[in-house]
């Protein structure tokens, strides 16, 4: 039965995202059958201990195995698990990479964003072959590419997205550099940690018409390689610019050249809220032009130019004193010979904020940093897991927005899980549509919804789901004693 429900769920991942979403966040062991019980670690019954750590994971995150698994000979069976060399992190991942893949060849666009994010582990001294991170201490590197589905545009022309699933992933340990070794030498290594952007790309088979795929990535990928990747592969990007590149026909340089650039219109945008800053409106200006860049030189020679590509600029005016302007210089494959087409291209760079998300879904929701496994190999197996529960954690928080009127009953939700959510906060006038049941499992979590408050955060919606899951089995339990006593 849960093969099938499995079967189910990756046939419908393409066209009801926010359905299968509803449905696997509600039931932690077919989600777990779903993601895991295709990965190959030699010994059928390794993969079922696997599903097994992870329907206890996702019943209770928290980074800490004795949190999720009280029984001691369960959490005897999850150590012995993770103490094994052999179950490597790509092992665990490869089935959920190949879904995710499989998905974004189905009609639409979709967004691959990339990023580096360190996981500490500096408190944690007895925890052997971690990796360094300059000042800030010992822990693993973990690079990400996050599949989004572009599933409408609003009036501010930014992509409403839905979550798809990882498309790749790589956690590694940093080493020091070798003494004595040279910046030349160290620019030479074939196995620099620069080669993580767009890697993904290598191992995939690439867009297949009708579908399209546009990498995204922030200043630390603007390189050679990155965009030669995507323009070998068939891919589109949307890189910020972080060098001011020689330009292939020797006139002059990128950032001074966006002088001559075209001007396509001034607009008025909302920047969100970051540490520091609170949300707000700016306006800004957008021009744009078309350049090819000169290759640069590697070991080996000079790389061929690269091929003609546009430039984007977003640079605000007036800006408030004290408050840092806002100025993207965007590099992109993607027309922008229009206003319209060049705020798009900054609205899906703007989709960035998803894998931020994502990382803080993995760290603060999964507890990925709070294990006190002893070995770096252990604890990037436990990464491994944990960074779908991550992605489950991400999809609760997108689902609302994506189509929030779409209808639910009881076969998506559960009979038990409606009635303890109108007991607790009421049925909603409009009736149970996703929208309203995530609202109402925030209002579990915490969250007031008050009329200034906006839609519920991550965290809030994460807590009401799992307190509805301790809910739902006590109520299920409570039953099947009864029926048991009668």
């Amino acid at each position: 039965m849960e093969g099938s429900y499995a079967a189910r769920v990756v046939l419908t991942l393409g066209s009801s995202p926010t359905l299968v979403m509803t449905t696997t966040v509600l039931a932690p062991a077919q989600w777990a059958q779903m993601e895991f019980a295709l990965v190959q670690l030699g010994d059928q019954r390794r993969t079922q201990r696997l599903v097994k750590i992870a329907t206890r994971l996702a019943q209770s995150p928290g980074g800490t195995l004795p949190q999720a698994m009280p029984g001691w000979e369960e959490l005897k069976a999850a150590y012995r698990f993770f103490s094994q060399p052999k179950n490597s992190y790509e092992q665990i991942l490869r089935p959920h990479w190949e879904r995710t893949e499989a998905a974004c060849h189905e009609p639409g666009e979709y967004l691959l964003i990339e990023d580096t994010t360190h996981l500490d582990y500096s408190r944690h001294r007895a925890t052997e072959d971690l990796g360094i991170n300059g000042s800030r201490g010992r822990g693993l590197w973990l690079h990400t590419t996050l599949a989004m589905k572009v599933m409408a545009w609003d009036l501010e022309q930014r992509p409403e997205t839905v979550v798809v699933g990882l498309l790749n992933q790589r956690c590694w340990a940093q080493t020091r550099r070798p003494e004595g070794e040279s910046t030349s030498q160290c620019f030479r290594r074939s196995n620099r940690s620069s080669g993580r952007w767009a890697e993904a790309l290598l191992a995939s088979k690439g867009p297949a018409m009708p579908s399209s795929w546009t990498f995204i990535a922030d200043r630390e990928a603007d390189f050679y390689e990155p965009i030669q990747r995507c323009q070998q592969r068939g891919v589109d990007f949307v890189i910020r610019a972080r060098h001011n590149r020689r330009m292939a026909d020797e006139t002059g340089y990128l950032l001074d050249s966006l002088s001559q650039a075209e001007t396509l219109g001034s607009t008025e945008i909302e920047l969100r809220a970051r540490p520091g800053t609170s949300a707000r409106r700016a306006v800004v200006q957008w021009r744009s032009r078309r350049v090819s860049l000169r290759g640069p030189w590697r070991p080996g020679g000079w790389q061929e130019d690269l091929a003609a590509m546009n430039v984007v600029e977003v640079k605000e005016v007036a800006c408030p004193v004290e408050t840092e302007a806002l100025h993207w210089i965007l590099l992109t494959s993607l027309p922008c010979a229009s206003l319209t087409e060049a705020r798009r291209i900054a609205g899906r760079y703007a989709s960035r904020w998803h894998i931020e998300e994502y990382h803080k879904a993995l760290k603060s929701g999964a507890g990925v940093e709070e294990s006190q496994l002893g070995k770096a190999h252990r604890l990037e197996t436990l990464i491994a897991v944990l960074a779908l529960v991550a992605v489950r954690l991400l999809h609760t928080k997108l689902a609302a927005r994506a189509l929030p009127e779409q209808r639910l009953g009881p076969e998506e939700v559960g009979v038990d899980a409606l009635r303890i959510l109108e007991a607790r906060v009421g049925l909603p006038p409009e009736g149970w549509t996703t929208g309203a049941l995530w609202l109402a499992v925030a209002k579990l979590g915490g969250f007031i919804g008050r009329k200034n408050d906006g839609p519920p955060g991550w965290k809030n919606i994460w807590r009401g789901w799992q307190r509805l899951i301790w809910m739902t089995e006590g109520l299920e339990s409570l039953n099947q004693l009864k029926k048991r006593c009668g």
